[in-house]
């Protein structure tokens, strides 16, 4: 297990990830053909309610996010039992819910790793992160946050996925100088 997380960047070839659903069927990025991005939403976990309030809302624009073809999957290192119970809690249903997602997995992603502050947390888990990958499988758009409060606006990311598509934005922050 290596001590140091990557940076993935934009522009560049997604990081690898194949996970469990808490339905049973396994989940890989290769195989993902969104109309536009495929949506990857690390949270915290159960134990968190910030990650609840942000899931909900996202809940409630899912159907946009997909009519601009856009499919999400919600990720967390929360084992199947955790995920599921906050799937269903937190009324997620039917936005794919993923779980035990590894170390090695969030720091290939570049996702910052905390470790419990108390018995309701997980020992260790990953602090939130939001990657828009392209259908070819290049990473376009990455957010990472080292703390539990600072999380993508998901109403202006949904206001501008239109603009994405109209003008052939290009993916930012590729600049090697």
């Amino acid at each position: 297990m290596s001590d140091t997380a990557t940076m993935p960047l934009p522009g560049r070839r997604a990081p690898d990830l194949h996970l469990e659903l808490i339905i049973g069927a396994e989940w890989d990025l290769a195989d993902q053909s969104p109309g536009a991005f495929t949506m990857i939403v690390f949270y915290r976990g159960l134990h968190c309610p910030i990650c609840k309030a942000y899931l909900s809302d996202l809940r409630g624009m899912y159907d946009d996010f997909l009519s601009k073809g856009v499919e999400v999957v919600n990720v967390s290192m929360d084992a199947e039992e955790r995920a599921r119970e906050a799937h269903e809690e937190w009324g997620l249903e039917p936005i794919p819910m993923a779980h035990s997602l590894t170390e090695d997995q969030a720091r290939a992603w570049g996702l910052y790793l905390s470790a419990a502050r108390s018995e309701k947390e997980p020992d260790v888990f990953a602090e939130p992160g939001l990657f828009l990958v392209k259908p070819d499988g290049t990473l376009y758009m990455a957010e990472m946050s080292s703390a539990p409060f600072v999380r993508p606006d998901l109403k202006l990311l949904l206001s501008k996925l239109d603009f994405i598509a109209d003008k052939d934005y290009p993916p930012r922050g590729t600049h090697r100088g």
